[in-house]
């Protein structure tokens, strides 16, 4: 186990960290265009990614900055416990140790991630995908100068340059302790991780996210909220990618009609399922694989529910665990959909993009995690914890 850094000084790293990054943020943007230049051009959701723009350094400085200024989430206690002979037991929080986080196309990962798991009190070691590696060196390099400055050893954080082959060895057998790995990105990798890591895996998934438009959602507010939710951050996992319509609904023609003007102005392709026109050859039926699919591209599967526990069991069965929204005036109806949609979040009248760690006031995330231990939905610092007990006596014996 490590030897924990005090608050201040975890605080003072970060601080100094947002500083340097200010002051080098066009060091960072020549490095991006580097990477810019060798990435994919027909993958947009890589580009969105992977580009690294004053905005996204902008929301980088305020993660950093919400970082600083929360509460210290190690040792809370969480249990105390007198026993009858005396002992006094307590339960508190601790760091995990070190974490490896192995993430893909995303340099702003590099300062948030890093940034949660240190203030957490925890060692990093960071693998970046190669398609950013220019990106994330450049960063890394800031984080070494933060530590330098603030007389920590820059082994708290590290980078890994491992090809895929070096990766799975290390996986298998670590050259140093990893007490937890956290992989973000794509199904692809998560998987390799997941096959390949000798130690605890948390799972940050994929989306694949909902939107339930019920009979008796005000039809402007239905279409803001899903276009939004489409078409904001394509590249997101907490982007919409179905939505599925009550055919009870007023005027439903009229409702799609206007909904799909939405998305044709924003060029979004659009499917239609064989609820909504049977008739129709192009008509995604029930059991097609593509209900699973999380699309990370301009395209939307738009489809008819039957009835109200039709669209939470349909949600239910395709949804990726991510986050799924309902439309509706209906409160009471809003309240069994959020109870019964087996999603990390679940949303009444708002966009599913509002599914992340510093809009949910965590300071940023480390993942959005699918998995149901030791924590669903974002990672914030003080899920980025595990426990221990300490026990205090005076000589007993059992």
């Amino acid at each position: 186990m490590n030897a924990t850094l005090s608050i201040e000084k975890r605080n003072q790293v970060l601080r100094t960290m947002a500083e340097l990054l200010e002051e080098n943020s066009e060091i960072l943007l020549s490095a991006n265009e580097i990477d810019i230049d060798h990435y994919d051009p027909n993958d947009r959701a890589m580009y969105d990614r992977l580009k690294v723009d004053p905005s996204k350094v902008q929301g980088m400085l305020a993660s950093l900055g919400q970082l600083a200024g929360q509460e210290d989430p190690l040792g809370k206690e969480r249990f105390s416990f007198v026993h009858e002979n005396g002992l006094r037991i307590e339960n508190r929080t601790a760091p995990f140790g070190t974490v490896l986080i192995i993430y893909e196309s995303r340099p702003d990962v590099t300062v948030e991630a890093a940034g949660i798991a240190f203030k957490s009190g925890n060692k990093i070691l960071l693998k970046g995908g190669k398609e950013a590696l220019n990106s994330n060196l450049a960063i890394v390099k800031l984080w070494h100068e933060a530590l330098r400055q603030n007389e920590v050893p820059p082994d708290w954080i590290s980078y890994l340059k491992l090809n895929r082959d070096e990766t799975r060895e290390f996986l298998k057998q670590p050259a140093e302790r990893v007490d937890l790995i956290i992989p973000r990105g794509g199904e692809k990798l998560i998987e390799f991780v997941k096959q390949n890591a000798s130690c605890p895996v948390i799972v940050s998934g994929r989306g694949n996210n909902f939107a339930y438009v019920h009979h008796d959602a005000d039809p402007e507010t239905a279409i803001s909220i899903i276009v939004n939710a489409k078409t904001d951050k394509i590249s997101a996992c907490n982007a919409l990618d179905k939505v599925l319509i009550d055919s009870r609904i007023s005027n439903i023609q009229d409702f799609l009609t206007a909904l799909k003007l939405a998305f044709e102005e924003k060029q979004v392709e659009i499917m239609v399922g064989e609820h909504i026109n049977s008739n129709d050859e192009g008509a995604i039926g029930k059991d097609d694989p593509i209900w699973y699919e999380e699309f990370l591209d301009y395209k939307i599967l738009i489809d008819s529910a039957e009835s109200e526990q039709d669209a939470i069991d349909r949600i239910n069965k395709y949804g990726g665990g991510h986050s799924a929204t309902v439309i509706t005036r209906d409160e009471g109806f809003a309240r069994q959909f959020m109870d019964q949609v087996d999603a990390a979040a679940v949303y009444h009248n708002a966009s599913t993009r509002f599914t992340d760690g510093f809009q949910f006031g965590l300071g940023g995330e480390l993942a959005i995690s699918t998995d149901k231990l030791h924590q669903r939905g974002p990672i914030g610092l003080e899920h980025l914890v595990t426990n221990k007990w300490y026990v205090y006596g005076e000589g007993q014996i059992r």
